[in-house]
């Protein structure tokens, strides 16, 4: 979920409407002094190499900043693997609106689309854009809230889907 969509769901509309940038700035600030602690999920250039192998086109579909964003592609390692990104900047609405995979599977041929998400906010944007969902159990979602969102199946691991992508809808 981007910062657009953030603050009326923690704190509500009143919230939004009285403080929402303000709290969007500060937000800003303290990640900026935690983003170099984030580590990659292992697996995770292993799975986006693995896919791109099989023929996928791969979109890094992000409600993040566009900064956040390049400071991602370099930790994962994978800006010779992706075909587009996206990011908040590219869109009115972030996740869990549809917009961002919209812009995704229109910076590709979108033929054949399959979200992989670790969130319900990544289920529930690629649900309204009438995609399917992998879901994955490495973003603190149970499997039963990834479920509910619209994903289908769940895995626990990168590995795990890895191993298991023949059996999915990316086969």
């Amino acid at each position: 979920m981007g910062g657009d969509q953030i603050v009326s769901a923690l704190c509500g509309e009143d919230a939004e409407r009285e403080h929402g940038d303000e709290l969007r700035e500060r937000e800003g600030e303290l990640f900026s002094e935690v983003i170099d602690q984030i580590r990659p999920i292992p697996g995770a250039r292993d799975l986006v190499a693995a896919l791109k192998d099989d023929g996928h086109e791969i979109v890094l579909a992000s409600s993040a900043k566009e900064e956040e964003l390049e400071h991602y592609l370099d930790l994962l390692d994978v800006r010779d693997l992706a075909d587009a990104t996206t990011s908040s900047a590219d869109v009115d609405q972030t996740k869990p609106e549809p917009d961002i995979v919209e812009v995704a599977m229109r910076k590709v041929s979108g033929e054949g689309a399959v979200m992989l998400g670790d969130s319900t906010w990544d289920a529930i944007a690629a649900k309204r854009a009438g995609i399917p969902t992998i879901g994955l159990l490495t973003g603190g979602f149970s499997e039963g809230e990834l479920r509910d969102a619209g994903a289908d199946p769940v895995f626990s691991s990168l590995e795990e889907l890895r191993e298991a992508r023949d059996s999915t809808p990316l086969r």
